[in-house]
C-alpha cells in the first residue's frame, strides 16, 4: 500500500490553485467541479453541463451482420466520461475526465459530482479514467479508480490507482495502492485501465508518457502493466521481484498506452489492447516478464509519417508479437467479452470500443485468432467505454463534452417492444 504524502497533497492544492489564477479563473478547480464548470481538457474552453437522464429520446433500430439490434440513449452531458461499473443493486458509477466520479441509480437520476476522488491531473488525455468495483465488493464496498496524477510541482503527471469506500455521499478512507515513478506526462500516454483476475489480483496499465524509450526499462514505469495485490503489496511471485533494477510491480513491458484490460470468461486469460503511433494498434495477451515491443517493434509508423525513431521494423528479437493489429487506428479504448444471453450470437466475442473508429468493433475468436470483425454505430460516435451488464446487455460511452451514455438491446421481430 502507497500512503498518501500530506504535505505532497497540499502541494498538489496549491499547485492547482496557482494554474487556476494564472489562467484568470475566479474560482480554485475544485469550486468549479462543485458548480458543474469545467475546462474542457482539449481546448480549455470552459464548459458548463449538469448529465440528465433521457427518457423521451426515440430508440433506434439498426442492421447488423447478425440481424437488427437497437440503440438507447440513458443519459447524455457528461464531460468526457471516461469509464462504467456497475453496482450489486443495479446502479452504475460513471467517471468524468475532468475528475468527477457520478453514480447513476436504478431510477435514472445521476448524482452531483461524489465526495472523495483524488485531485488529478486534468490536461490533454489526463485526468479521472478508470472505475472497477472490488472483486469482495459486496464485503468491503471498495472503489478503484486509475488517473493522471500531478507531480508536486503540478506540471507533469503519472498515473496513479486509489482505492475507497463508497458511502452515502461518495469515497471514503482513501488510499493510493499505485503511483507511476518518475511522473513525466504532459497529459499524454496514461493509460489506464484495472482488471482483476480470478485469484483477486489486481493488474493496472500506465502508458508510456510519451517518452517511449522508457517503456524498455525495467526500473522505469512508463508502458508498464503492473500486478499487485489489492493493498497495493507486491506479489512475492512478480517476475522482477527481487530482481536489482527492476521495478517488482512490473508484469510485462514494452507497451505503449494500454487502455483495454478483460478476461477471458472461459479462459479466465488477460487479454489487452493498446494505442499503436500512426497506424499498429494492437491485442496482446500479456504474460509474466514478456516484452511486447514498443518502441523496437511496431506495425505503425510516426505521426511524422516516418518510422518510429528506435524501431527495428515490426518484429524485433526478444519481443512477443501482437495477437492482433490494426494497420490502420481505430484508437481503440474500452473492451469486454460478450458472455450474456441477450445476443446469443455475440457470444464470446470481443468487443472494442474506437475514438478514432468511431465505433463498435465486434471481433469473432476462434481460440485466441481473431477471425472476423465488424464494425457497428459506424462513423457515429467516439466510443470510449464498452461493458456488458449483468442484464446482459451492451453499454457505451461515447467521448465528448456532451459524453452520452448508450445501451444496446436486441430487437425481437416485427412486434419489438423497447425494454424498459
Amino acid at each position: 500500500m502507497v500512503t498518501t504524502d500530506s504535505r505532497a497533497s497540499r502541494l498538489f492544492v496549491f499547485a492547482g490553485v496557482q494554474n487556476a489564477m494564472l489562467a484568470g479563473c475566479v474560482c480554485v478547480a475544485i469550486a468549479l467541479s462543485a458548480c458543474g464548470i469545467e475546462r474542457d481538457p482539449d481546448s480549455g474552453a470552459d464548459i458548463v453541463s449538469i448529465p440528465r437522464s433521457v427518457t423521451d429520446a426515440p430508440v433506434e433500430v439498426l442492421q447488423g451482420e447478425h440481424g437488427a439490434y437497437a440503440v438507447r440513449v440513458l443519459a447524455e452531458g457528461f464531460v468526457h466520461p471516461w469509464s462504467l461499473a456497475f453496482l450489486p443493486d443495479g446502479s452504475m458509477l460513471v467517471t468524468e475526465r475532468p475528475g468527477r466520479l457520478r453514480r447513476i441509480d436504478t431510477d435514472g437520476t445521476i448524482s452531483a459530482a461524489l465526495d472523495g476522488v483524488p485531485l488529478v491531473f486534468a490536461q490533454g488525455q489526463s485526468g479521472l479514467l478508470d472505475v472497477v468495483t472490488s472483486p469482495t465488493f459486496g464485503d468491503d464496498r471498495l472503489v478503484y479508480l486509475s488517473y493522471g496524477e500531478p507531480n508536486w510541482r503540478g506540471n507533469k503527471a503519472g498515473t496513479a490507482v486509489a482505492r475507497g469506500r463508497l458511502g452515502e455521499r461518495g469515497l471514503e478512507d482513501v488510499e493510493v495502492v499505485f503511483r507511476q515513478e518518475p511522473k513525466l506526462s504532459h497529459g499524454t500516454h496514461v493509460g489506464s485501465r484495472i482488471a482483476f483476475d480470478a485469484q483477486g489480483m489486481l493488474f493496472a496499465s500506465a502508458g508510456d508518457n510519451r517518452a517511449a524509450d522508457k517503456a524498455q526499462l525495467l526500473d522505469h514505469l512508463q508502458g508498464k502493466l503492473v500486478r499487485l495485490h489489492p493493498d497495493g503489496s507486491i506479489p512475492a511471485d512478480n517476475p522482477f521481484t527481487g530482481r536489482d533494477g527492476a521495478r517488482p510491480e512490473i508484469w510485462s513491458y514494452g507497451h505503449r498506452n494500454i487502455q483495454g484490460l478483460a478476461l477471458h470468461p472461459d479462459t479466465g486469460v488477460l487479454w489487452s489492447h493498446e494505442h499503436g503511433p500512426m497506424g499498429g494498434d494492437e491485442i496482446n495477451l500479456p504474460q509474466a516478464g514478456r516484452n511486447y515491443g514498443w518502441p523496437l517493434a511496431t506495425h505503425g509508423l510516426d505521426y511524422s509519417g516516418q518510422p518510429v525513431p528506435g524501431a527495428l521494423g515490426s518484429e524485433a528479437e526478444g519481443t512477443q508479437a501482437p495477437l492482433h493489429y490494426w494497420p490502420r487506428s481505430p484508437a481503440v479504448s474500452g473492451m469486454a467479452f460478450y458472455a450474456g444471453d441477450a445476443f446469443p450470437a455475440w457470444r464470446g466475442h470481443l468487443l472494442v470500443g474506437a475514438l478514432a473508429g468511431q465505433a463498435l468493433i465486434r471481433l469473432e475468436l476462434d481460440d485466441d485468432r481473431v477471425v472476423h470483425e465488424e464494425r457497428l454505430l459506424q462513423g457515429r460516435d467516439r466510443i470510449r467505454d464498452v461493458r456488458v451488464g449483468p442484464d446482459g446487455l451492451v453499454y457505451l460511452l461515447t467521448d465528448s463534452t456532451d459524453g452520452r451514455l448508450l445501451r444496446l438491446e436486441p430487437v425481437a421481430g416485427p412486434g419489438f417492444k423497447p425494454v424498459p
